[in-house]
């Protein structure tokens, strides 16, 4: 097993590589914007995972997923010219579900921003339910009686 640093260094090193690649080399018309977020490689140094996000409607995601799809062999055989490892890992493209998630949490903060508003403008013209003092304290009346 290899260390964590060098497979660390070795998905930096392919992240860089399969981004210049696709900007430069691959010229797919279906290819959209597309941004590569983060890889990752396994402990073996054998199959590397590439995450990306595509600027655009729900069409234009399939199609970049195609094109990156086919473009699979350009891109591998590219990352194992430029990182000179023994085995050039293969290439799986995995839509990254970071920006759909950052957005639904967005959504709720504005719910809850909302509801907060809503909160505090209600409890503005608040007034306790009961008395202002809602402890009880024994009368003054219960204290004469003991006494006699």
């Amino acid at each position: 097993m290899t260390d964590k640093a060098r497979a660390r260094k070795l998905a930096d090193r392919i992240q860089v590589v399969v981004a210049q690649t696709l900007e430069r080399r691959v010229k797919d018309p279906r290819l959209g914007f597309v941004t590569i977020t983060d890889t990752r490689v396994t402990g073996d140094l054998r199959e590397a995972t590439v995450f990306y996000t595509v600027y655009g409607d729900e069409t234009e995601r399939e199609a970049t997923a195609a094109a990156l799809e086919s473009a699979k062999g350009v891109l591998r055989s590219e990352v194992g010219k430029q990182t000179g490892v023994r085995f050039t890992p293969s290439l799986t493209f995995v839509a990254d579900a970071l920006p759909d998630t950052a957005r639904t949490i967005d959504d709720l903060l504005d719910k809850v921003r909302s509801s907060d508003a809503a909160v505090r403008t209600a409890a503005a013209g608040a007034q306790y339910a009961g008395e202002a003092d809602p402890y009880k304290r024994p009368a003054e009346d219960d204290d004469a009686d003991e006494d006699e």
